[in-house]
């Protein structure tokens, strides 16, 4: 499994395709996506999404490089995905990084 840094730098390849209070569409831009593209971050990616407190859905669309999230917003508040994927230092940012940190921790102990 990568290191959580690892999985900070492939979110720098990630944009926001459209974006409402509760749902939100990522999409993995096209030259982040080659032969060699990291599967494996991708992968815990979504898994670390699926396990997020406040996600209701994740769904994972391989031939467009998106994903749709649907979550929650009074638990992940709107403006933490665009202030972390532009990385904007911001309280919205801090807490949906805080949440992605303690996730990716719980998933990493969790398997053997």
């Amino acid at each position: 499994m990568p290191d959580f840094e690892e999985l900070r730098a492939f979110l720098r390849e990630v944009r926001i395709a459209h974006h409402i209070r509760g749902r939100i569409r990522l999409k993995v831009e096209a030259a982040a996506v080659s032969i060699d593209f990291p599967r494996e971050r991708a992968q815990v990616f979504q898994s670390l999404l699926d396990h997020i407190p406040g996600v209701r859905s994740v769904q994972v669309n391989l031939l467009a490089r998106s994903c749709t999230v649907q979550y929650d917003p009074a638990l992940i508040p709107e403006r933490a995905w665009s202030d972390l994927l532009d990385g904007r230092v911001s309280d919205a940012a801090a807490i949906l990084e805080r949440i992605l940190r303690d996730t990716y921790v719980e998933i990493g102990n969790a398997k053997p």
